[in-house]
């Protein structure tokens, strides 16, 4: 009922730049709070950045002053800027988002399949 397709990984060089991109489709009544989270290999997900419906934003120390999250609420987007990136940066970025479909009346977590970002040294 509900997607995450996430767009904008690749590799890039250290001190480069990537946009990332993700949009949610589907029966979506309301879209709430929506992040980004990174998985590096032999790694546990960790959060990268999150904005709220109010635009409350949330960044991990180690990407605070490089990533810049933003989100369109009219066409249920959100998208991280990345600069200045560095080799630990490497990862599979995955688009979160708490979404109420039509007909319910709560929100349920949504992940997108993940897109790999690989910074050389």
């Amino acid at each position: 009922q509900v997607q995450l397709v996430e767009s904008g990984g690749g590799l890039v060089q250290t001190g480069g730049s990537l946009r990332l991109s993700c949009a949610a489709s589907g029966s979506i009544f309301r879209v709430n709070g929506m992040g980004w989270y990174r998985q590096a290999p032999e790694k546990q997900r960790e959060l990268v950045a999150t904005i709220s419906l109010s635009v409350r934003i949330k960044y991990a120390d180690s990407v605070k002053g490089r990533f810049i999250i933003s989100r369109d609420n009219a066409n249920n987007t959100v998208s991280l800027q990345m600069n200045s990136l560095k080799p630990e940066d490497t990862a599979v970025y995955y688009c979160n988002a708490d979404i109420e479909v039509i007909g319910t009346n709560w929100y349920d977590d949504y992940w997108g399949q993940g897109t790999q970002v690989t910074v050389s040294s």
